[in-house]
C-alpha cells in the first residue's frame, strides 16, 4: 500500500494527527484505533496486507503520537469523542472499523455516536471489563500518575534504533513481529523538547493516567446505540499477573453476548498484542468485512 499521508485536523479539543492510505470511494473505507501507549503508525503491517487499493484511515489518539497533549487522559469518553471530528469529516463514507485493546473501546462509543458511519466492528481484545467492574467516580480525583508503574517507564532515547535493540529480546517485544516493533520505535519517538535526543510520543505519566481511568467511565450504557455488527477477537486467557500482564486476555468472556456479537473468537496461539504478532490474519479478518 505504501506510505501513508499525514494530516492535521482542528479539533476543539486540540490538534489531531491522522495517516491515509488509497483514496474513499463507493465500498467501505477501514479505520484503525490504537492501544493505550501505542500510535497509528503500529497499523503499518496490517495495512500492507489489505488488499491493494483499500482506503484506510488510522488516527494517533489524543495524548498519543503526535496529536494533541491534555494534561490527563483518564476520561476515557473523552479520548474517544476526540476522534468524532474525524468521523464526521468523512460523513456519508461507511467504515470497518477495528480497535486494539484501548481502540476497541474507543470504537464502541464512536459506533454508538456515529451509528450511521460503521458497517462492522471489529474489536481486538478490548479492555472492557464486566459491568460491575465500573465504579462511581462522581466527585472522586483521579490518583496521582507519577504513583503508577508506567510512570517510571524510560523516556529518553538517543534514536529508534537503540530503542530497538533494547526492546527486542524483551517481553512482550521479543514476540511482535521485527518489522512492526521497529514501526513502534521509527515512529514512537518525537524530539525531545529541550533538543537533546529523542521522547517517547506517549509521556510516560500521560500513558499511566490512562490506566488509572479504565474503570472510570463505564461503556455499557451506550452499546444498545450501536447498530453495526460485531466481531470480538480475544488473545489467550489466563490467570493474569497484575492488571499489566498482557500475555493472556484481557477482555471480560462475556463480552461478546453483551454485545450481540456475530463473530467471537479466542486466538488462543497470540496473547493480547494481536495485530502485532498476526497482522496477516487480523488484515485477512478486515478484508473478509468490505
Amino acid at each position: 500500500m505504501g506510505e501513508p499521508r499525514e494530516h492535521r485536523l482542528a479539533t476543539p479539543d486540540g490538534e489531531l494527527c491522522w495517516f491515509e492510505w488509497g483514496e474513499a470511494f463507493d465500498r467501505p473505507s477501514v479505520l484503525l484505533l490504537h492501544a493505550t501507549g501505542f500510535h497509528a503508525r503500529l497499523w503499518d503491517q496490517v495495512v500492507a496486507a489489505l488488499p491493494a487499493g483499500t482506503h484506510v484511515v488510522a488516527p494517533d489518539s489524543r495524548g498519543h503520537g503526535r496529536s494533541a497533549k491534555p494534561a490527563s487522559l483518564s476520561d476515557w469518553a473523552a479520548t474517544s469523542d476526540f476522534l468524532l471530528p474525524l468521523i464526521d469529516r468523512f460523513a456519508g463514507t461507511r467504515f470497518v472499523g477495528c480497535g486494539h485493546s484501548m481502540g476497541g473501546y474507543l470504537l464502541t462509543r464512536l459506533a454508538a455516536e456515529r451509528p450511521q458511519a460503521f458497517r462492522h466492528l471489529i474489536l481486538i481484545d478490548p479492555v472492557i471489563m464486566p459491568p460491575e467492574f465500573y465504579v462511581d467516580v462522581a466527585g472522586q480525583p483521579v490518583p496521582d500518575p507519577a504513583e503508577h508503574p508506567v510512570a517510571r517507564r524510560r523516556n529518553r532515547w538517543d534514536g529508534w534504533e537503540a530503542m530497538n535493540a533494547h526492546f527486542a529480546s524483551r517481553p512482550p517485544y521479543a514476540n511482535w513481529r521485527p518489522e512492526v516493533l521497529a514501526d513502534y520505535c521509527r515512529f514512537g519517538l518525537l524530539p525531545a523538547a529541550d533538543g537533546e535526543g529523542w521522547e517517547l510520543a506517549c509521556p510516560p505519566a500521560l500513558e499511566a493516567s490512562v490506566y488509572l481511568g479504565a474503570l472510570r467511565t463505564k461503556p455499557h450504557g451506550w452499546f444498545d446505540r450501536i447498530a453495526a455488527s460485531i466481531s470480538v477477537i480475544r488473545a489467550r486467557t489466563g490467570e493474569r499477573d497484575g492488571n499489566l500482564d498482557f500475555s493472556v486476555s484481557p477482555t471480560w468472556p462475556g463480552l461478546g453476548a453483551a454485545l450481540g456479537a456475530k463473530r467471537d473468537e479466542q486466538w488462543a496461539e497470540l496473547s493480547h498484542f494481536i495485530p502485532m504478532e498476526a497482522p496477516e490474519r487480523l488484515a485477512d479478518l478486515i478484508a473478509a468485512e468490505l
